[in-house]
């Protein structure tokens, strides 16, 4: 009897470890501390299962590296300051197991801290050192110590050379993908030494690079080269790549070269050559004119091409109905800010793409009803659609959109004339995930009850400016959408703490901003605080009611806040220094607030041991002690002076009045 009882006492005894390794695996990142809380042995387990690890601080790393001993992926971006002594602890302790660490936002660290993990870490196969804007070739020397070493990127390494360069291809053989995006002192030499030692490669980045087609030679040659990022190449011409014909690779998938300013029609014509399995190809911000000549230079890869971008160039209605016409196979298609599309170029372009599964027409502002009709009845299978600022399409087209396309999942009709039967129509889009609906004038809260009744599967709900919403039309939104993760209610003036209160339900949410909201008060605060345990971005700008009370509250329930704007509110030095109550914060704002004084600014900075970025009045500068401000960005923070004054009255009467604002925001847009 009492064998019975004992067994009965501790029912996790009959589990086996690797059981409740299947189970962890199961239990989302954020309840994994619960779970090891849950008795020793599971604290025991927890440790073991464990692979990835985000820590906050750098000191943090000897402790919790001991505790979890197999970890394999490390990300540090959230801690700026790591020296050589941290990389020192990681290798000792994470040697054996470690494949992969990000040092992407990190500094401190020097040549001597890198060797220690380059050597200690035999099994390390991804590293990121991106904007580490120091380093040197020392530096990429060592780096080139870890042999097992097949992702790399070194992103806005603006001092590395070609010499640095040169080190990690001998090195580093295995190397399957490699960034060198904005290395600005790496040239021909170093890339082309990376293509002949480095066989294996199949991504490499190297936008705005002051390369030349001379590397490229070498590039394209490579036979298992997938991913080819030219963005921003400005030395790359057409006479450096007339002679590419016959180097280049056939496995080559995705090709960006947008914003090579250099090229034409006779250069892109080189660069595609024998490049006959390509399914991706960005041109965007070219300097050709995609009329009918360009489009038959697609000819080689039309078969297969599956997504094409070409975001502000300047397209002819005969190049659009060639590409239509020659990429039946096309399922992605961004027009972005192509002012020249018109409602002939678009209907001639989607007439034969059945298949188009995502389009981006945003700020074609020469588009109407018509070409979004023949959108509508062409592409029944769209799951994307991004048409912002087109506002000569009549409301009526917003109906026919809902009414054909059933699968759309993200829809941005931001400054648009969508109306309330619009706004049903879309509801039958029961995969509805994303939807933006700022500026848009003619809405009201019936509108929202049709998509709050339809769309339960809504994550993103932005209402920037839609001044016809009200307390009503978001209730209906929190009670039909309870997946929410962000929304916007930013200068919807109508909106109350009977908003904030309905919002409380949604417990997955994540970013809330309401900015411009003035009859927002703490009481509406503290039920999202409470109830929304995930809140990790929160803008409070202008909300005039907005006081210590209701950060007192953030600091108490919302643990996981990273980043928060108290600009222009009633907040005093007691509510900024409780802050520092959350470990995560990494972001503050706070310009304009009155109640605050140099010594409680100075009070929260120290207290915050997290901080990345501070946006704070210019006035404050002189006011700070300078030893403050030395000491906190040696901590990796980064300080944002702003010296704006609200005083003029073009500003307050934009902030006031909707469509005085809109035509401002069109012609600041022309301009």
């Amino acid at each position: 009897m009492k064998k019975a009882k004992q067994s009965i006492s501790k029912p996790f005894d009959l589990l086996s470890e690797e059981l409740v390794f299947i189970i962890l695996d199961l239990v989302a990142a954020s309840d994994l501390k619960s779970f090891s809380l849950a008795c020793k042995w599971f604290y025991q387990v927890e440790s073991k299962h464990r692979r990835f690890l985000k820590p906050l601080r750098a000191e943090y790393l000897p402790r919790i590296l001991t505790r979890y001993r197999n970890t394999a992926d490390l990300d540090l971006t959230l801690c700026p300051r790591v020296t050589d002594y941290a990389l020192s602890v990681v290798g000792c302790l994470s040697g054996p197991t470690l494949r992969s660490v990000d040092l992407s936002r990190s500094f401190s660290f020097s040549a001597a801290g890198l060797l220690r993990l380059a050597v200690k870490c035999v099994s390390l196969v991804e590293i990121d050192l991106s904007n580490a804007t120091e380093m040197r070739d020392a530096a990429a020397a060592v780096v080139a110590e870890a042999k097992s070493l097949e992702r790399l990127k070194l992103e806005r390494c603006k001092k590395l050379t070609d010499m640095g360069i040169g080190c990690i291809a001998v090195g580093c053989r295995k190397l399957k993908s490699v960034s060198l995006k904005w290395c600005v002192g790496v040239g021909d030499l170093g890339v082309g030494l990376l293509a002949v030692k480095c066989k294996d490669i199949r991504t490499l980045d190297l936008s705005y690079l002051p390369i030349t087609g001379k590397c490229l030679h070498d590039v394209l040659k490579l036979q298992h080269l997938e991913q080819l990022l030219l963005q921003g190449c400005f030395g790359v011409d057409d006479d450096t790549l007339k002679s590419l014909t016959h180097a280049c690779t056939n496995s080559l998938k995705n090709l960006d070269a947008s914003s090579c300013q250099n090229l034409t029609q006779r250069g892109f014509t080189s660069l595609l050559s024998g490049t006959g399995s390509l399914d991706r190809l960005d041109l965007a911000h070219s300097s050709s004119v995609i009329s009918l000549d360009f489009a038959s230079s697609l000819n080689k890869v039309s078969a297969l091409l599956q997504s094409i971008r070409l975001d502000g160039c300047s397209v002819t209605c005969d190049g659009l109905k060639a590409i239509g016409t020659l990429c039946i196979s096309l399922r992605e298609v961004s027009l972005s800010k192509c002012v020249t599309v018109t409602d002939e170029g678009l209907s001639s372009l989607v007439m034969k793409l059945k298949g188009l599964r995502k389009l981006d027409i945003t700020c074609c502002r020469k588009l109407s009803g018509a070409s979004i009709t023949q959108v509508a009845n062409s592409c029944p299978l769209l799951v994307s659609l991004k048409m912002e600022s087109c506002s000569l399409v009549s409301r009526e087209a917003f109906w026919l959109i809902g009414h054909k396309c059933r699968l759309l999942e993200e829809l941005d009709f931001t400054d648009n004339e969508i109306d309330d039967e619009g706004l049903k129509s879309i509801s039958t889009c029961r995969s509805l995930s994303s939807l933006k609906l700022g500026i848009c004038l003619n809405i009201t809260d019936r509108g929202l009850s049709y998509i709050g009744m339809g769309c339960s599967n809504l994550r993103e709900l932005d209402l920037y400016r839609s001044v016809g919403i009200t307390d009503i039309g978001i209730s209906s939104i929190a009670q039909g959408c309870c997946h929410l993760e962000t929304i916007n209610i930013s200068y919807c003036k109508d909106i109350t703490d009977k908003s904030l209160v309905s919002l409380s339900k949604c417990s997955l949410l994540q970013t809330f901003e309401s900015r411009g909201c003035p009859h927002i008060t703490c009481q509406g605060l503290a039920a999202i605080a409470v109830r929304c345990k995930r809140l990790t971005k929160l803008d409070l700008k202008k909300c005039p009611y907005i006081n210590d009370s209701g950060l007192l509250t953030l600091a108490h329930f919302s643990q996981g806040l990273k980043q928060i704007s108290v600009s222009e509110t009633g907040v005093t030095d007691v509510g900024l220094v409780s802050l520092a109550n959350i470990g995560c914060l990494q972001n503050i704002a706070a310009v304009n607030t009155r109640g605050l004084s140099p010594s409680g600014v100075g009070a929260a900075l120290v207290g915050c041991g997290g901080l990345r970025k501070v946006k704070l009045h210019a006035s404050l500068r002189s006011l700070l002690l300078p030893s403050l401000i030395n000491h906190m960005e040696a901590r990796g923070c980064a300080f944002l002076w702003k010296d704006n004054n609200n005083n003029n009255s073009n500003t307050l009467q934009a902030e006031l009045d909707p469509k005085y604002w809109k035509l401002q925001l069109e012609e600041d847009i022309v301009l």
